[in-house]
């Protein structure tokens, strides 16, 4: 998924508009207002993406979480 959407960031905004991209926001958002969120985007823009990919991985453990990403997945390999 991170691969797909550095190749291609017309995806990034047109998940950005969706739906799903909206939840994925508000659960990456958190309880910090975001803070954590633009710390990880920031190393990932570097290279590191570590911190973002835990991130994502901390919301698939709920099943609300992992049914979001799964849509997501789907979407992006359209």
């Amino acid at each position: 998924m991170m691969e797909k959407l550095q190749k291609n960031p017309a995806v990034i905004h047109q998940l950005m508009q969706s739906q799903d991209g909206q939840a994925l926001m508000h659960l990456l958002n958190g309880a910090d207002g975001g803070a954590s969120l633009q710390k990880a985007v920031m190393q990932a823009a570097s290279g590191n993406t570590a911190q973002i990919t835990q991130m994502l991985q901390q919301i698939m453990q709920s099943t609300e979480g992992a049914a979001l990403i799964g849509r997501i997945n789907e979407t992006l390999q359209k």
